[in-house]
């Protein structure tokens, strides 16, 4: 599998995580994750949790998910990785940049690109936006 194509989300019979790709049938979501005998191995899951993989790996080779959250520690703060348009910090003009990024909150004047803060910095996953709320409010 090319992890940038891979999806999770929580099972909606056990509310236990599960990875593959991502399929959907009208409102219903389903993971798939493999055959048997001709029969797709998939599991329907709570759309509301579902994060696609960036294809990026932290400094411990974790793969980097849509709503992990990213630790900073020299400032110890920590913010969720997104999809979406956002502007960097240090952008001048009104740039708009288009896909994964640091949410960092408003009083924190970080850069966004997530690219920067895996590469450069070898940022944490320290949990995600689901089971880690808590995490958010570190550093605020």
């Amino acid at each position: 599998m090319n992890d940038r194509y891979l999806y999770r989300a929580k099972r909606i019979d056990n509310d236990e995580w599960t990875y593959g790709y991502l399929y959907g049938i009208w409102e219903r979501k389903y993971i798939l994750w493999g055959m048997t005998n001709n029969v797709p191995d998939m599991t329907e899951v709570e759309p509301s949790t579902i994060c696609q993989c960036t294809g990026l790996r932290d400094k411990n080779g974790k793969l980097i998910w849509e709503n992990d959250i990213v630790a900073y520690y020299f400032g110890k703060t920590c913010a969720p990785i997104c999809f979406g348009s956002y502007q960097s910090c240090f952008d001048n003009t009104k740039t708009e940049h288009v896909g994964f990024y640091v949410n960092w909150n408003d009083k924190c004047n970080y850069r966004k690109d997530l690219g920067y803060w895996i590469n450069m910095i070898e940022a944490d996953v320290v949990g995600n936006i689901f089971d880690n709320t808590e995490l958010l409010e570190v550093g605020e």
